[in-house]
């Protein structure tokens, strides 16, 4: 059994097998709050724990998935592609919502950070929750940062953004599909990204835009203040 455990296929097939039920949960169920993502770690964590499989070798399948994330983000271009006429017409509010989403998001976690008093390793782990995990890492990693903690911090994000922003859209009664499609990848990246493309198309093309487009500007704030 162990070595089972031991192999890479474990990690691959618990992965997709908890998340296949997270789906079918939510399409049952028809809430936000029974997210797939947040499904599959309770159901992932509880057969770790259960089994008292160590983290490593589930891992081992874990690294394998991992490899897919950037190119499944970048696989969002072609969305974005779709509505290249709408980027043409609308460059300036996107250029200048994703510059000022970026940037609140940065600076609330920087002064949160200050108010409770968390040390330098941890406010840099922390500052780029709103972009999507490869850039996350690569941001906060050289600078001293703790993958684990962003890569936790990215994902409560982004399981917070899908689902408390359709809910926030109908709340401040925004109507335009760019603005709303804008606002939830700023804020919650990919994860919030799967949650625009059910809302409708062009919510989901420009979700897919902010990602790259705060991602960049994340970088460049960083680059600049660490």
């Amino acid at each position: 059994m162990s070595e089972i455990f031991a192999s890479p296929y474990f990690g691959v097939a618990l992965s997709v097998i908890t998340f296949w039920i997270g789906v079918k949960l939510q399409r049952r169920l028809k809430t936000p709050v029974c997210n797939p993502l947040i499904v599959a770690i309770v159901l992932t964590s509880g057969v770790l724990l259960i089994f008292r499989i160590p983290y490593e070798s589930y891992n081992e399948g874990g690294e394998i998935i991992n490899m897919f994330l950037a190119p499944a983000t970048a696989c969002l271009a072609v969305a974005i592609y779709t509505k290249i006429e709408m980027l043409k017409q609308y460059w300036l509010p996107i250029a200048v919502g994703c510059t000022a989403g970026s940037a609140a998001s940065m600076l609330s976690v920087y002064g949160l950070c200050r108010l409770f008093g968390l040390d330098g390793s941890l406010t840099v782990s922390l500052l780029p929750k709103s972009v999507t995990t490869p850039i996350a890492v690569s941001i906060a990693e050289p600078a001293g940062g703790m993958v684990p903690i962003t890569v936790v911090a990215v994902i409560g994000t982004g399981i917070l953004g899908s689902i408390i922003a359709p809910v926030l859209i109908r709340i401040f009664r925004v109507t335009d599909p760019v603005a709303a499609g804008l606002a939830i990848g700023a804020s919650s990246h990919a994860v919030g990204t799967s949650k625009a493309i059910e809302l409708g198309e062009v919510e989901g093309a420009m979700s897919g835009l902010a990602i790259g487009i705060c991602g960049i500007i994340t970088v460049l704030i960083s680059m600049a203040v660490l």
